[in-house]
């Protein structure tokens, strides 16, 4: 896969994404934008790959929004290089048009409805859309120089990338209001301490982490399985009644229990011996998946 902001690779069934553009500290542009949603939505859909390693290149994650515009970076409808973005202005703006949709938020999506697991090395500062593209990633993992900031409020706007429906989710809705009405950096250790994180690690031993949590994760699982585990998780985390979270268990247990992969999961335990799965999600997703309605912006 070429691209031209991002790096993507796939070696032994892990697919490492490496935002790359190093000389503006990965600063985040439209371009990287469209090829951030494009690379999560063919992992996705490829066998080969069985579980997602993002990070930086060089000595920053993402440094937020590239600012090279100035003053005009996100008036979209002042801007003659973005012909893309302009809704209308004042009175005439249609808050339903496409062209209003931030693409911070156009990554978090695609992230949230990727099959397949999403494991971040933060390897350096990751601020504005550097850590909010992070939340939808299933595990994060720290360089202990890393450095994260919510910047939105000190730079007149507001949280973007659906930050607002992950953050609170993953860090209590105080610590996220906190970090979002300071807008101020904080430390790795602080965000492993409000479990933004999982880990903090020496540079020098944070891909091989994240290596090791993938190959676990890909030698030990059947990817079916996994993808439906991701796809319950996050959508079911907000339900207003176990029941509902109920209904999905249970179709997924009566579904996976009659399939090949069962079969060879419980075999190999009995035979004291890794598993070999069968089945892939490019061709096995149960017939009830997906099981949540449509949407779209509108």
């Amino acid at each position: 896969m070429a691209y031209e902001e991002i790096i993507a690779e796939v070696e032994k069934g892990i697919l490492t994404v490496t935002l790359n553009r190093p000389a503006k500290l990965n600063a985040f542009t439209g371009v990287m934008m469209s090829e951030l949603v494009d690379v999560f939505g063919r992992a996705s859909s490829d066998d080969a790959v069985r579980v997602v390693v993002v990070t930086g290149a060089g000595r920053a994650f993402c440094a937020g929004a590239d600012l090279s515009a100035g003053a005009k970076t996100f008036d979209f409808a002042a801007r003659t290089d973005r012909p893309d973005r302009q809704a209308g202005s004042g009175s005439d703006i249609n808050w339903s048009d496409e062209r209003l949709r931030d693409g911070g938020g156009r990554v978090s999506l695609a992230i949230f409805e990727c099959l397949k697991p999403v494991i971040a090395a933060v390897n350096g500062p990751a601020v504005g859309v550097g850590v909010t593209m992070q939340l939808p990633m299933d595990i994060r993992l720290a360089a202990d120089g890393a450095r994260f900031g919510f910047v939105f409020s000190r730079r007149g706007i507001v949280p973007e990338a659906c930050s607002s429906w992950f953050l609170p989710r993953i860090v209590g809705i105080s610590q996220a209001l906190e970090w979002c009405y300071s807008g101020r950096l904080f430390d790795a250790q602080e965000a492993l301490q409000a479990r933004l994180v999982k880990e903090v690690l020496k540079p020098e031993d944070l891909l091989p982490r994240a290596y090791e949590i993938a190959a676990e994760i890909r030698d030990n699982t059947a990817p079916v399985s996994i993808a439906l585990i991701r796809q319950m998780m996050w959508r079911q985390s907000a339900l207003d009644h176990p029941m509902e979270a109920h209904k999905i268990d249970s179709r997924g247990l009566y579904a996976r229990g009659a399939s090949a992969d069962a079969k060879e999961g419980i075999t190999a335990f009995m035979e004291k011996r890794a598993p070999a799965f069968p089945q892939t999600v490019s061709h096995d997703m149960p017939p009830y998946f997906p099981w949540w309605q449509e949407r779209n912006y509108s």
